[in-house]
């Protein structure tokens, strides 16, 4: 089962513990996470499912292709991080 890690900066606003999930996509993987803890969902997808503009995705340290339909390949062991694009001056 993949695991899925959420960036400490997105846990001063929610609980967004790591979670080790069944999927063979990313789309499928998240969709996992969001059945446990629903209001993740908002701060990484867009309405159309889609991730946001300021998430970024990485398998295994490789940043996620199909940012649109989430169809990255996931295996058995990988190891997923969301991170939140952090802004300021």
């Amino acid at each position: 089962m993949a695991t899925v890690h959420f960036t400490r900066a997105l846990e001063r606003f929610l609980d967004a513990p790591s979670a080790t999930v069944e999927g063979a996509t990313l789309g499928e993987a998240l969709a996992a996470v969001f059945a446990g803890r629903p209001v993740l969902r908002g701060y990484v997808l867009d309405d159309q499912g889609a991730l946001r503009r300021h998430v970024a995705v990485f398998i295994n340290g490789s940043l996620v292709r199909d940012r649109e339909r989430l169809t990255d390949p996931v295996g058995r062991d990988d190891e997923i991080h969301v991170f939140q694009a952090l802004s300021g001056g």
